[in-house]
């Protein structure tokens, strides 16, 4: 059964997008320097509603469409291989469908299951410029268990290169670790821990080791990162956000990037 307060926080944590809203239809009209987009969406309820329950088994994929197909293509990218490990998709309808197929077989044996499953994709456009895109990819899904799980990823692009921001793009060669050190001294901070206490107890590090996060975006604050449930913690615990100062990285950033040029 849907978990009340994990779909809460996806409620919260899904918000419109600068000028417009996630509406299937809904074009956001861009600044001069900027893209403009529409947003569209797939939808497909399953006919099976367990007498009990009150949510439709559904699935909804919301997602942005830009004139630029090569940006369309790479968004499309980042929501296939999620699930590439269990069978290639070729479409967003294609996710619904198998999503809700799953879901009818599951009943076809489960006659009397009080299970709603749910798949909710929503990608927005989080933030913008000529020469950077960030969008976050949000995850949301039930299909058995405790509990349904929400993981939030972030998609980085430069529309004007037509390529994928990554890490090492923005940090200087060698400066890896650098960047690591000045993360842990503020997780640290955030974590009210000091710089000897043991990260092994509380959290999931490797080994307790401090290790940045995958997910990361740039904000107007400076270089974000973000870690999922379970992901260094226990689910209960939810996300945890760690912002680096772009004035604790500028002598570590790339010169002529987004790090610099805020």
């Amino acid at each position: 059964m849907k978990n009340s307060l994990a779909f809460l926080f996806l409620l919260l944590t899904i918000s419109a997008c600068q000028n417009g809203t996630d509406q299937k239809g809904k074009t956001v009209i861009a600044a001069s320097d900027t893209l403009t987009y529409t947003y569209d969406s797939v939808r497909v309820n399953s006919k099976n509603i367990p007498k009990k329950v009150v949510d439709t088994p559904n699935a909804v994929i919301s997602y942005p469409v830009f004139k630029n197909d090569t940006l369309n293509q790479f968004i499309k990218r980042q929501v296939f291989n999620y699930f590439a490990k269990e069978e290639p998709v070729t479409s967003y309808q294609a996710i619904a469908d198998s999503f809700i197929k799953g879901y009818d077989d599951f009943v076809s044996t489960n006659k009397d299951t009080q299970q709603a499953w749910f798949l909710i994709i929503k990608i927005n456009v989080l933030k913008q410029s000529e020469n950077y895109l960030a969008l976050k990819y949000i995850h949301s899904d039930y299909a058995g268990g405790a509990h349904g799980n929400t993981t939030i990823s972030f998609l980085n692009y430069n529309p004007k290169t037509n390529q994928e921001i990554t890490l090492d793009s923005l940090i200087q060669t060698g400066k890896m670790a650098t960047l690591t050190n000045i993360a842990e001294v503020i997780f640290r901070k955030n974590e009210k821990l000091n710089a000897t206490e043991s990260l092994e107890e509380k959290y999931f590090f490797d080994k307790g080791k401090f290790s940045l996060a995958q997910n990361f975006y740039v904000s107007n604050k400076g270089l974000v990162f973000l870690y999922n449930p379970y992901e260094i913690k226990a689910y209960a615990e939810g996300y945890t956000e760690l912002i680096i100062p772009f004035e604790a990285i500028k002598n570590i950033a790339r010169p002529n990037t987004i790090l610099t040029t805020q």
